[in-house]
């Protein structure tokens, strides 16, 4: 097993024949993305960690809030070097959360991205083997009860993808206020995915695949690509097949589609196909 994390899979293939953006750069692509949609960013204190949000501008409080969580961001530069900064080059969560038409919806990044990596709490560790760790999965639920107070909520949807799926599904996993469950393109069981690539474990992170109990009871829908060799389609359906044939989540497997493309360009129509309540 070669000695170097998953991560950098994701950010190596997406990123090995371009110039990397610096952190500054990236951050400044996010925030041009959601001011051209009426959002803006907020920084919430959670545990350890500031953890960057985007939200509307203008906020109508409603019963319910989809909270989209982003991926694992740059974690890695190359096989051997991990990132410094793990902020996203494309943050495909927030892109889907802005083109969602119907219902609130927020945005809520992972510890240390967005200008974030420097603050006393950060660590590499929490963009590589720790990051799905404890103190993550506390710190993403503390930002979820703010956002759902400064919204009026009272019931969730959680929208993960690649990394973000996992944090969402442990998350719904501890919680009672999480009826819904979205991941696309979605890590899911961690132990599965390093032992596919040959790739170190995450030793220092839970595993959604541990929670299968404690998620039979929440309605889940899972998009994943055919043609995703990030996260393969297999791997989510390995997942399904360990809940009981009564509580098996649904899986739409789609044609063409990567870890990247094209989950944004029709997001709102599969939306309408899952039937979420907004």
């Amino acid at each position: 097993m070669r000695s170097l994390f998953v991560s950098f899979l994701l950010a190596f293939l997406l990123s090995a024949c371009a110039v990397v953006p610096t952190p500054a750069e990236r951050r400044i692509h996010a925030d041009e993305l959601a001011v051209a949609h009426g959002w803006q960013a907020e920084s919430l204190a959670a545990g350890q960690f500031e953890l960057m949000t985007y939200v509307p501008r203008v906020i109508l409080r409603r019963e319910r809030l989809t909270i989209y969580i982003e991926g694992d961001g740059l974690a890695w530069l190359d096989s051997m070097t991990p990132s410094s900064d793990p902020t996203p080059r494309d943050p495909l969560a927030l892109r889907l959360a802005l083109v969602q038409t119907e219902g609130n919806a927020a945005y809520l990044a992972r510890p240390c991205q967005y200008g974030n990596a420097r603050q006393d709490g950060c660590s590499e560790r929490y963009w590589t083997d720790a990051r799905f760790a404890p103190e993550v999965v506390a710190a993403s639920s503390l930002a979820v009860d703010r956002l759902k107070a400064r919204f009026g909520a009272q019931q969730l949807t959680l929208v993960g993808y690649s990394g973000g799926a996992a944090i969402a599904a442990l998350l719904a996993a501890r919680r009672s206020d999480v009826s819904d469950l979205v991941t696309v393109a979605g890590n899911l069981d961690h132990r599965a995915w390093t032992t596919h690539h040959r790739v170190t474990p995450l030793s220092r992170s839970l595993n959604p695949a541990d929670d299968i109990g404690q998620l039979g009871g929440v309605r889940q829908m899972h998009f994943v690509g055919l043609a995703d060799r990030i996260v393969p389609s297999w791997l989510t359906l390995k997942f399904i097949e360990r809940f009981s044939w009564t509580q098996q989540p649904v899986v739409k497997q789609m044609e063409g589609f990567d870890h990247v493309c094209c989950w944004a360009h029709i997001w709102p129509e599969l939306l309408q196909e899952a039937a979420l309540p907004m």
